[in-house]
């Protein structure tokens, strides 16, 4: 699974540290660190930025997140861009955001299916690109509680095959927790774990206390790079094991 690590990162250094030989994960709506990145990072990805912006009550302008994307996407290490999605948005919506990013010119790119949409529209996802990605959202917006858990288990039984392995490539958005990649089948994930936890210091308590930011986030990038994930789904909500791994 590629662990792709969310920008910015703060101080300057601690992202040097950070990104350096990683994989990233650069959103539009905080581009500044991009140009580093691209120069150290293995590869990287592009997000449309609806996160932040269904944050702050603003919409995504999909014709310059195509400019966007259009001027990284022949870049050695760009690796893919998630296309246009309206994250409360209901499936019609969301359909008319993936039409706009061809309409505007927009290539390739990784659709989002959000897990409150139905299912119907996962299936056809799935049958139609070689990557998707999940999207937690809804009333299954808080990542890995019992009632997302439950809808994954519903999304799994769609989106694999009778021994449990996917039918496509599977990205999650903000899964990139051990608790949640040791059980989900993912091709890869991101999270901005790392950049907002070296900067918490009451978290840092202990043997941990004396760590510099930089320590901090080589620690934290390393618990989750080493961490093994998960192949196939077992069918079981919450309790899955890698069935190949030993030990």
């Amino acid at each position: 699974m590629i662990r792709y690590h969310g920008a910015p990162c703060t101080p300057l250094k601690v992202a040097t540290d950070l990104y350096s030989g990683r994989h990233a994960c650069v959103s539009m709506a905080h581009p500044q660190q991009l140009p580093l990145i691209s120069d150290i990072a293995q590869s990287f990805i592009l997000d449309n930025g609806a996160f932040s912006l269904w944050k702050t009550g603003k919409t995504l302008d999909v014709a310059q997140f195509v400019d966007f994307v259009a001027e990284w996407e022949k870049h050695p290490g760009f690796d893919w861009a998630l296309m246009p999605d309206a994250i409360d948005g209901d499936h019609h919506e969301n359909a008319k955001m993936r039409a706009k990013w061809f309409a505007f010119g927009g290539r390739g790119g990784v659709p989002v299916w959000h897990m409150h949409e139905p299912l119907e529209v996962l299936r056809d996802l799935a049958n139609a690109y070689p990557r998707i990605a999940f999207g937690s959202s809804g009333q299954f917006s808080s990542v890995g509680t019992a009632q997302w858990w439950s809808r994954m288990s519903e999304a799994m039984a769609v989106a694999c095959d009778e021994q449990g392995r996917p039918i496509t490539k599977i990205h999650g958005l903000r899964m990139l927790a051990p608790t949640v990649f040791s059980h989900v089948p993912l091709a890869s994930a991101d999270s901005c774990n790392v950049a907002m936890n070296v900067g918490l210091d009451s978290n840092w308590v202990g043997p941990y206390q004396p760590l510099t930011k930089s320590m901090r986030a080589l620690v934290l990038a390393d618990r989750i790079e080493h961490h093994a994930c998960a192949v196939r789904w077992s069918g079981s909500c919450g309790v899955q094991q890698n069935m190949e791994l030993v030990g």
